[in-house]
């Protein structure tokens, strides 16, 4: 079982590659470029308990290299593909719109064509709750109108999709789009909200709130989004499908506020600021197809995953000091 996952340095990558590594006979080839988006150094961190594991490749570059991904999957003779890598970042985008196109779109499309020609028995690919947008009817429904995405990382994520249902169509890359709902927990990137508050009321400094804290998000713990992930591999009757991936139960940026201070034992500071273009009022997932195709089942509470989420970055920022 060879199996390719992009990002694999990152958050959820490196998270979901050490529970790969538990069935004996998978070979996992580890692809990421460590750019600078966030801290190169973190990423390389994230490998650190596998890197030396014989049945992982470590593989430095871009899945934007179309002649380097076709040869990466002839030479490791690659059969599944969990397509994690690429920009993220719904704000950045609205001010960098071009890394998004030449990446979650072009390298999108190259790996697409390494698998064209390097038939593979699954492709999934990350997408993003982004690609609901305006006028989309909570909660989401993979299959009902999707409306129109409110930043450039949403549009890449959508185009993504359709180029992986073309090359479906076309050429029969068994295509599955994962919808992903607000992933947390250990190893969270430096960007998002959970990283910026913990930070911010662990030293005692504001924490940026943006807009009156209305925004609700549908936290999934990244443990339960890897299960959905897994499942998905193998699963029969997917192939074709965009299927979300969330916990159902949206949670207002107040409510986040309020579980890292009772997980942290500490009151927050509130800077209040402008809202600003691109977000979602909300993000809900409808999980019908999950349960149904997937036998996906969230386990995890917004308290708990909270809670575990703190417990990890403590530990982590008192090994640095």
């Amino acid at each position: 079982m060879n199996i390719l996952v992009t990002g694999g340095a990152g958050f959820i990558g490196s998270r979901l590659i050490e529970r790969l590594l538990r069935h004996e006979h998978a070979q996992i080839t580890c692809l990421d470029n460590y750019n600078d988006y966030y801290s190169p150094h973190l990423k390389r961190e994230n490998v650190q308990a596998f890197a030396g594991n014989a049945r992982v490749r470590m593989i430095e570059g871009s899945f934007t290299d179309a002649a380097a991904m076709r040869a990466l999957f002839q030479t490791n003779k690659i059969e599944y593909v969990v397509h994690l890598g690429g920009y993220a970042g719904v704000r950045y985008s609205v001010e960098n719109p071009f890394p998004y196109e030449q990446h979650n779109v072009g390298g999108t499309l190259a790996l697409l064509e390494a698998a064209r020609y390097e038939p593979v028995r699954r492709f999934l690919l990350a997408s993003s709750s982004t690609v609901y947008g305006r006028n989309a009817v909570a909660p989401f429904q993979e299959d009902a109108f999707l409306g129109t995405p409110l930043s450039p990382y949403g549009v890449s994520k959508r185009a993504a999709e359709l180029m992986c249902l073309t090359y479906l169509d076309l050429f029969r890359v068994p295509v599955v789009c994962i919808r992903p709902f607000s992933i947390y927990g250990p190893r969270l990137r430096p960007d998002l909200a959970l990283t910026i508050f913990a930070q911010a009321i662990l030293d005692g400094r504001p924490l940026p709130l943006f807009g009156d804290g209305s925004i609700r998000r549908d936290f999934t713990y990244v443990d339960d989004f890897c299960d959905g992930l897994e499942a998905a591999l193998t699963a029969d009757g997917v192939v074709g499908e965009a299927i979300n991936l969330g916990h159902d139960e949206p949670v207002s940026i107040r409510e986040v506020i309020a579980a890292l201070e009772r997980a942290l034992g500490r009151t927050a500071a509130i800077e209040r600021l402008p809202e600003r273009p691109g977000e979602m009022p909300v993000t809900h997932a409808d999980l019908t197809k999950a349960r149904r195709l997937l036998g996906y089942s969230p386990a995890t509470s917004f308290e708990d995953g909270v809670a575990r989420f703190c417990e990890w970055f403590v530990r982590r920022a008192q090994s640095i000091t």
